[in-house]
């Protein structure tokens, strides 16, 4: 079993990195809004649409690391100032640690200006409705990096398997292709 954790800062291209990924290997994508979307309509933005999502997460997490599949993308928003996301995070990993997964963790990075942009694709418009307000998105976009630490500061991820790319200038397929050679998935 393999558990790639996909994580960055919003429009820094996750989700579409993991959509290549899962079709270059034998890796199931379950990005982060997958969930969320899920939840909003019932609950907004409200903690406990956060909660229910953790929730409901984490059973996924558990269900799956115990089948007979070869592995999961996971994309996440990791703030790494904020407690609650370091202890998700550990929790996963004790998830798919405890059934003898092998864990990767690959950090996108990518200018603002090319977030931006990214912020309102047709394929991130189309698979993530809460983002379909691009005004608003942009704004939280913005917002956060003012509040939050999206990206981390150099040797914060120790960890063996441990990737970080900026992707300002690459493809989705080239930034997939990096990952599943570095690891060999």
């Amino acid at each position: 079993m393999k558990f790639v954790l996909l994580f960055g800062p919003q429009a820094v291209g996750k989700m579409t990195v993991g959509q290549q990924l899962s079709k270059i290997t034998d890796l199931t994508l379950f990005h982060n809004h997958m969930t969320i979307d899920l939840l909003e309509p019932h609950f907004g933005f409200s903690p406990e649409m956060w909660r229910l999502s953790n929730l409901f997460r984490e059973e996924i997490f558990k269900s799956f690391s115990t089948s007979d599949k070869y592995g999961m993308i996971f994309t996440f928003v990791w703030s790494f100032d904020e407690k609650e996301d370091w202890e998700f995070v550990d929790k996963i990993c004790d998830i798919f640690n405890s059934q003898g997964a092998d864990l990767y963790f690959v950090e996108l990075e990518a200018d603002l200006e090319e977030r931006l942009k990214r912020n309102k694709t047709s394929n991130r418009l189309e698979q993530k409705p809460t983002k379909r307000n691009i005004k608003q998105s942009e704004q939280e976009l913005l917002s956060t990096m003012e509040s939050l630490r999206l990206n981390t500061n150099e040797g914060e991820i120790i960890k063996e398997n441990y990737l970080r790319i900026n992707n300002t200038n690459l493809s989705p397929d080239e930034v997939a292709k990096m990952i599943k050679s570095r690891f060999k998935l």
